[in-house]
């Protein structure tokens, strides 16, 4: 799951035509889940989008409303009591004239990084809207009753998937500024956070387990060793020697906890210690000839007193 969801369709009108569909209550009752504005949006106001019995469906505010080719709202959900309690996200509509008679729709849903069960639900809602938008002004007829209804979303499972996602960006993101910073490229600011962020998601996140737990901890030892804190960078490599000796794990996971540990050792002038560490480190099978290759390219770099 990602913090923006994005939809394009072509529907055989004009822009002035679609965009007039998007504001009127007689066409968005027919493809909008019924739903209507209450009131003309107008830019810099606020609005609400409401039910075939009056019970608000979705409100915010229309931050730009330039017919026919773009409209900007912020999107709070109404309808369900769980969604209302998450933050308003944001809906951008751009038309563009595609050909003649042909207008080009882009949906942008964004800012739903901390509204993970209103863009599960929004998810499979937003084909079905813009397919009856589509067929409305294409035909003059909303689609038909869908028989089928999705699963429901459940909260728990919506919550893991995004957090999946969190942890995934932060964790590539932490990396990349790594290997700037030892590149020279960057400075070290917010590169423990990011490490310490990629954990707090992998903690919560779906199909969560030792591995990834040894490895957030991995991240936030070479965080703090490139950030010249190598006592922190030796605690994080016993916590991730730790992990490894209690789930059994092996392979490059226990090679790079060694490996963490020397690292912290040698910038704690530690160098016997370090020593052991990095002959550990180095004594590790690694079974896939890849994975040997990775290791070995990262190992390269070993301090000049661990080297044979």
């Amino acid at each position: 799951m990602t913090s923006t969801q994005i939809y394009q369709i072509y529907i055989r009108a004009d822009v002035e035509v679609v965009f007039a569909a998007l504001l009127d209550p007689a066409f968005t009752r027919r493809y909008f889940y019924g739903t209507a504005y209450t009131e003309p949006p107008s830019a810099g106001a606020p609005y609400l989008f409401a039910l075939p019995d009056g019970a608000p469906a979705v409100d915010g505010t229309v931050e730009v409303l330039e017919p026919p080719h773009r409209l900007v709202q912020t999107w709070h959900v109404r309808y369900d009591p769980t969604m209302e309690q998450e933050p308003p996200s944001r809906v951008e509509w751009t038309l563009t004239q595609a050909g003649e008679g042909l207008t080009l729709l882009r949906v942008v849903h964004g800012d739903l990084a901390r509204s993970p069960l209103t863009a599960a639900q929004v998810r499979s809602g937003w084909d079905w809207v813009l397919g009856g938008l589509k067929s409305v002004v294409e035909t003059g007829s909303g689609l038909p009753r869908v028989t089928a209804d999705p699963a429901p979303v459940d909260p728990a499972s919506a919550a893991a998937d995004w957090h999946r996602a969190q942890a995934v960006e932060a964790n590539n993101a932490t990396w990349a500024q790594l290997e700037a910073v030892v590149a020279g490229r960057s400075g070290v600011a917010g590169l423990v956070r990011g490490a310490y962020a990629a954990a707090y998601h992998w903690e919560r996140a779906r199909g969560y387990g030792p591995p990834n737990e040894a490895r957030a901890r991995y991240l936030i030892g070479k965080a703090w060793l490139a950030s010249g804190r190598p006592d922190q960078a030796l605690d994080y490599g016993d916590r991730t020697l730790a992990v490894c000796r209690e789930a059994g794990l092996g392979d490059f996971d226990l090679a790079y906890a060694h490996e963490l540990r020397a690292r912290g050792l040698t910038g704690l002038g530690r160098h016997t210690e370090a020593e052991v560490a990095w002959r550990e480190a180095l004594s590790v099978p690694i079974a896939d000839p890849e994975d040997r290759a990775i290791v070995d390219a990262d190992f390269a770099d070993a301090p000049e007193h661990l080297r044979d």
